[in-house]
């Protein structure tokens, strides 16, 4: 007798044209990231490439729109109009705004797209009068102003195909930027800062400002530096180790490569004490991308001294123990306390691996650990910062 199957169920996984596993994940996430691959795809598929026209930081149609939509940033309004019922846009401070591609809207027009002289006088203005204002509060504000305008930039730069001097200027200044203000909002509530979305910006512009070393012409004088911010900001990562090794050697052997390459070595050793020793030979603007492994790098610190020195006898010095951790003897006590480790009155650590235990969520404020990092801005403006004067 003969019986009549059912339907085989292929699976995406066994689909002839399907992606292998793993490249799913993948997948989604450049869904997730497609704006700007979106608008690649649209300016890849005219014969020409655009070339802005626009000569002002926002175009004059879009400025006149959001007056009457009342859609103007208060950064933006035309000083004596603000508490009008529609504030008035200052030509001189308005800046386009990112809007997502749709369709049926034309992205390419040049009058609605800024030459690349006017993107770079746009992120000058964006870094001098918004970001680095000492009159501008609060700063997460600030952040999210500068975060959509940089957006907005790098929406004009990608329908223009833009390349060259002026394209690695710009992308110096937005990793910087992007950069900064993971350390300096490090901790905020999420409503204000999302760490998750400044990453995936930061990874892109880096990546691209990466690529334009690799295939533009130069001079690229601050290569060195960017080179190691991306190893240093993806410790561990075998991508960006990969990345460093296949630079030419008079690249690699530079100081802050080095530098960056040794720290990574340590990283991936699990050696905390090395890390941190190294750590202390950064600049500001290195130990930012450097900052978000520190918690880790302190945990793995105290999870091994737990371990060797797990003794009901054994007591370890404060003091010594906060040099290690390049913390304070107050911050490495707190820090102690938050992993279980007792500190007794006469300011020695008792280590237990017994007593070791992970913070819960939200007990451990990586942000009260940053003093490694703010020591080093001393006089350092934000300016200086993102415009690599430090």
């Amino acid at each position: 007798m003969n019986r009549r199957r059912a339907p085989r169920r292929v699976s995406n996984s066994q689909r002839r044209d399907a992606p292998a596993r793993g490249e799913w994940r993948q997948r989604n996430q450049e869904q997730w990231q497609g704006q700007g691959k979106a608008l690649e795809r649209e300016a890849a598929e005219n014969d020409t490439v655009p070339r802005g026209a626009c000569q002002t930081m926002c175009p004059a149609r879009e400025l006149r729109d959001r007056e009457v939509q009342n859609r103007l940033h208060h950064f933006e309004m035309l000083a004596g109009t603000e508490r009008d019922r529609r504030p008035r846009g200052d030509p001189l401070r308005a800046v386009k705004e990112y809007s997502r591609p749709a369709a049926g809207k034309d992205s390419t027009n040049p009058t609605d797209l800024r030459s690349p002289d006017v993107l770079l006088k746009t992120v000058s203005y964006l870094i001098d009068d918004i970001a680095a204002s000492p009159h501008l509060h609060p700063w997460t504000e600030v952040y999210s102003f500068v975060f959509d305008r940089l957006r907005g930039v790098k929406q004009d730069m990608i329908i223009q195909r833009m390349s060259g001097l002026n394209c690695v200027a710009i992308l110096e200044k937005t990793v910087r930027f992007l950069i900064y203000a993971s350390y300096r909002l490090c901790g905020e509530p999420l409503r204000l800062y999302d760490p998750c979305i400044n990453d995936t910006h930061l990874q892109e512009n880096l990546s691209w400002l990466l690529d334009c070393y690799a295939t533009g012409t130069g001079p690229h004088p601050n290569q060195e530096e960017f080179q190691a911010l991306g190893l240093l900001y993806n410790l561990g990562s075998t991508r960006a180790t990969q990345h460093i090794m296949e630079l030419p050697e008079r690249l690699r052997s530079s100081p802050a490569i080095t530098l960056a390459l040794s720290i990574n070595r340590a990283f991936l050793e699990r050696n905390p004490v090395c890390l941190l020793r190294l750590a202390q030979r950064l600049n500001f603007l290195q130990s930012c991308a450097l900052h978000r492994h520190l918690v880790a790098c302190r945990r793995d610190l105290l999870l091994i001294y737990s371990h060797g020195y797990n003794s009901r006898s054994c007591r370890f010095p404060l003091d010594r123990l906060a040099q290690l951790l390049s913390l304070d003897e107050s911050l490495a006590a707190q820090l102690c306390q938050a992993y279980g480790l007792e500190v007794n009155q006469d300011n020695q650590v008792v280590f237990s691996k017994a007593a070791f235990a992970d913070p819960g969520q939200g007990k451990l404020y990586c942000n009260l650990y940053h003093n490694i990092v703010a020591e080093k801005q001393r006089a350092l403006t934000i300016g200086n910062i993102i415009h690599g004067c430090s």
